[in-house]
């Protein structure tokens, strides 16, 4: 039985892993931590790592960059292995995640759904066999209270494209500052914000006379409650290191 203290868990994405925890049978919620303690669940919520009392094995973080700091000391304190879904990180903090994870398990995606991982997969692939005759372009869609913009996994599938390429891209944000034609090495990241869109994703290849788009939609947050509570179960005992969805989808 996996215990999961989990971060954020007032928020939205918390909501949905409480729900998909208490279907399952091999894990269950020791505590969360959020800033709104008085939530109605059965489980203790906490306003701060610092006043955690229950033993657990793994955390799930869903909430906002600024926990970063207690949540890493948390961990390493304790030896808790953690899953990071937060996205909006500076570099400054991917640092020290990183550094963290020399101590401790650390797995961390800025998107949980198996099926996006599959499209980075396509379009690395993609890539690698096109090159440069064509034209990448991301277009991340999202609901209007996200506040980061390009989304975590927008860079995530421009950094898998970068990986393959004959030479270091230049991500280009915003178009209308650019009075020059479009360079090769450019992969345009595109966001839109609107209504109730769960997360949509699509990478286009614009060549001479074709166009090849490789989309995924999200139609729930409930894939990527799921994806999370997948990787905390697979990280309960890991030894200490850096983990993602590739180390999860080939355990399986």
């Amino acid at each position: 039985m996996t215990r999961i203290i989990l971060c954020g868990c007032n928020g939205k994405m918390g909501q949905a892993i409480v729900k998909a925890v208490s279907e399952r049978d091999d894990c269950t919620i020791a505590a969360g931590v959020d800033i709104i303690t008085n939530c109605g669940y059965d489980f203790p919520v906490y306003d701060d790592f610092s006043k955690i009392d229950v033993d657990a094995d793994v955390i799930i973080d869903f909430s906002n960059p600024v926990t970063l700091d207690g949540l890493l000391k948390y961990a390493l304190d304790n030896r808790k292995n953690a899953v990071i879904c937060t996205t909006g990180y500076t570099k400054e903090q991917i640092k020290q995640i990183d550094d963290a994870s020399a101590k401790v398990g650390i797995f961390r995606s800025g998107n949980m759904s198996i099926g996006i991982n599959l499209l980075i997969g396509l379009v690395k692939k993609a890539e690698a066999i096109l090159g440069d005759s064509f034209d990448v372009e991301i277009i991340e869609k999202h609901h209007n209270q996200k506040i980061d913009a390009p989304s975590g996994t927008a860079l995530m599938i421009a950094d898998g494209i970068a990986q393959v390429m004959e030479k270091e891209p230049q991500y280009v944000y915003d178009r209308h500052s650019y009075r020059k034609k479009r360079d090769k090495r450019e992969i345009g990241i595109h966001a839109v914000r609107g209504g109730t869109i769960v997360g949509e994703h699509e990478v286009i290849f614009a060549g001479h006379d074709e166009v090849i788009s490789i989309k995924h939609q999200a139609q729930s947050k409930e894939v990527f409650a799921i994806g999370s509570i997948n990787a905390a179960v697979f990280m309960n005992g890991a030894p200490a290191g850096a983990y993602d969805m590739a180390d999860l989808i080939n355990e399986k």
